[in-house]
């Protein structure tokens, strides 16, 4: 499978992208949101990717960000939801929305997304609200915690990874750890950082 591709940015159509790897063209889909953020045609990109084959088809999706393509594959686990309604999702929220979203279980944002109708928005938030938090513990958790600043540290680091400011994420980790029982829990600090996030 292709990981990613490091190339020249040889063609921008309004769906996809073709990036020249020494004379070979990639064809990428991207979505809208990151599409808007690449450099002049003939300049060089780097895109990771997430490849989808089917029996009749290779096909190739391309990310600026780990968390961008994280989220993207985590959206194809929900039943009803492919490759379209996943790009449409990240054209239209930024990874920290998306999460927040889910996590908040606001399934309204989700449901403003074209394709997007009111019984998938709220499958996705059933289907990943528990699956956000993991994702996060996996990111933040690099060694054995046995200090309260280390989990919260931890926290903040998985926050700041799906996209969140630095800044917003400390503050919201701080929040959810004085409200929660378990100070070395960083699961539960992440889940509370969460819904703390999406209100604001």
């Amino acid at each position: 499978m292709i990981a990613h591709l490091h190339g020249e940015l040889a063609r921008i159509e309004s769906d996809y992208v073709v990036i020249d790897v020494h004379g070979v063209g990639y064809k990428v889909h991207l979505p809208l949101a990151i599409i808007s953020q690449l450099p002049a045609i003939g300049d060089e990109v780097k895109l990771l990717i997430c490849t989808i084959v089917k029996e009749d088809s290779f096909t190739l999706y391309g990310f600026l960000e780990e968390a961008q393509q994280s989220l993207f594959e985590l959206l194809l686990t929900v039943s009803g939801v492919g490759p379209k309604v996943a790009l449409n999702i990240l054209s239209v929220l930024a990874v920290e929305q998306v999460v927040g979203a889910i996590s908040g279980e606001h399934y309204q944002e989700l449901n403003r997304v074209g394709g997007v109708g009111t019984k998938t928005a709220q499958r996705i938030v059933l289907e990943l609200k528990d699956k956000m938090t993991t994702l996060v513990w996996a990111r933040a958790v690099k060694r054995p915690l046995n200090e309260d600043q280390r989990t919260i540290n931890d926290a903040i680091e998985g926050l700041v990874a799906l996209g969140y400011n630095r800044n917003d994420a400390q503050k919201a980790a701080e929040e959810a750890q004085h409200a929660i029982k378990d100070k070395r829990d960083t699961g539960n600090i992440v889940r509370a950082a969460l819904k703390y996030l999406s209100r604001g």
